[in-house]
């Protein structure tokens, strides 16, 4: 999960896709965290996005980094202890200090129970990490 977490947040800006009525929902997301072996997402609890994910768990990612890609597909669960909002906002102090706090009861965190993440290139085999 190390590798993963390491390649998404190089990647500064990625994009997440969620489903709503049978349609694709994807925006930009710049926020990722790693606790306690998990990789996190913020968002915040009157979004669309929060709803797409609470009523559908299977979320993918994608983001490119230095010609290659990562693509990760799973499913998350909402992770409800202030303890994981805080590990996200002290990860990510900059972007998300003046949006968020832990005890705001907007801030919310999901992590990727299970899933897959694909690297590719346009000249190397494609390499999967099961998690």
């Amino acid at each position: 999960m190390e590798e993963i977490y390491r390649y998404i947040k190089s990647c500064g800006v990625f994009y997440v896709a969620t489903c709503e009525e049978g349609k694709p929902h994807v925006r930009p997301f710049g926020a990722v965290c790693l606790f306690e072996g998990k990789l996190y997402l913020i968002t915040g609890n009157q979004k669309k996005v929060y709803h797409q994910m609470k009523n559908n768990e299977n979320v993918a990612i994608c983001g490119m980094y230095k010609n290659t890609w990562m693509r990760i597909e799973g499913t998350v669960k909402e992770d409800l202890r202030r303890e994981a909002r805080v590990a996200m906002l002290e990860e990510n102090k900059e972007s998300l200090g003046a949006m968020y706090h832990a005890d705001d009861g907007v801030m919310t965190v999901f992590y990727f129970e299970h899933g897959t993440a694909t690297i590719d290139s346009f000249t190397e085999p494609s390499r999967v990490i099961e998690f």
